[in-house]
C-alpha cells in the first residue's frame, strides 16, 4: 500500500492555524502531512494550537517554517526555499492553502 504525501502551504497567516489543523486532520486518515508557514510571521501559538502540532509530530507529520521567527517563537522546523523545493518533489499532493 502507497501512503499519500501532502503539503498545505500556508502565505497568508490568517489560515496558518486553521491549516496545521487540516494537516492533523489528514494524518488521522493514514496520510503523510506536512504544513510549511511562507514569507509571513504569525503570533506565538496557544497552548491547543501547540498541542495540534504535537500530535502531527507524532503521526510522522511537521509544521516548517521559511521564517526565522516562528521557528523561534513557535518551534516549527526551519526550511529554505530550496530545501522546500527538494521536499515538494516527494509529495503527491500539494495544496495552496488559503492562499489571498
Amino acid at each position: 500500500m502507497e501512503y499519500k504525501k501532502v503539503c498545505l502551504m500556508y502565505r497568508h497567516e490568517d489560515y496558518a492555524l486553521d491549516g496545521i489543523r487540516s494537516a492533523l486532520g489528514l494524518a488521522v486518515e493514514n496520510m503523510y502531512a506536512y504544513g510549511v508557514v511562507m514569507d509571513k510571521e504569525i503570533d506565538e501559538l496557544d497552548e491547543l494550537n501547540q498541542e495540534s502540532i504535537e500530535m502531527l509530530r507524532d503521526m510522522e507529520g511537521e509544521v516548517f517554517s521559511t521564517v526565522a521567527a516562528n521557528v523561534e517563537k513557535n518551534g516549527f522546523e526551519a526550511i529554505t526555499i530550496e530545501e522546500l523545493g527538494e521536499k515538494l518533489r516527494e509529495m503527491t499532493h500539494i495544496v495552496p492553502y488559503g492562499i489571498k
